[in-house]
């Protein structure tokens, strides 16, 4: 199973969403391109309803704080309720290139 399968898997178990995507970004920075350092989840979940930003941001770190401590360097995190991410017109967030590509 790849990175990216195995956090897509814990996302599915956790948060039961109603959309999710994981996508692995860090052909984006300077780890280059086949790294697992990088990456970004858009995850819409009932599970975030009531919660703050921070809330949500915290539930999802603590969730892979085993990951973070070993390889993954940094994830983007977009949090919606169902709602709020109908509100949004279902838009996916684009990431900017990070300043170290290419260094």
């Amino acid at each position: 199973m790849s990175k990216q399968q195995a956090l897509l898997a814990k996302i599915h178990t956790e948060f039961r969403p109603h959309f999710v995507t994981v996508e692995n970004e860090s052909h984006l920075h300077s780890s280059g391109r086949g790294a697992d350092s990088h990456f970004k989840f858009v995850i819409v979940s009932e599970v975030f309803e009531g919660m703050s930003k921070v809330q949500r941001h915290q539930k999802v770190y603590q969730l892979f704080a085993n990951e973070l401590k070993n390889g993954i360097h940094a994830l983007a995190l977009h949090l919606y309720t169902k709602e709020e991410w109908q509100s949004l017109g279902e838009v996916f967030p684009r990431s900017p290139n990070c300043s170290g590509v290419g260094l």
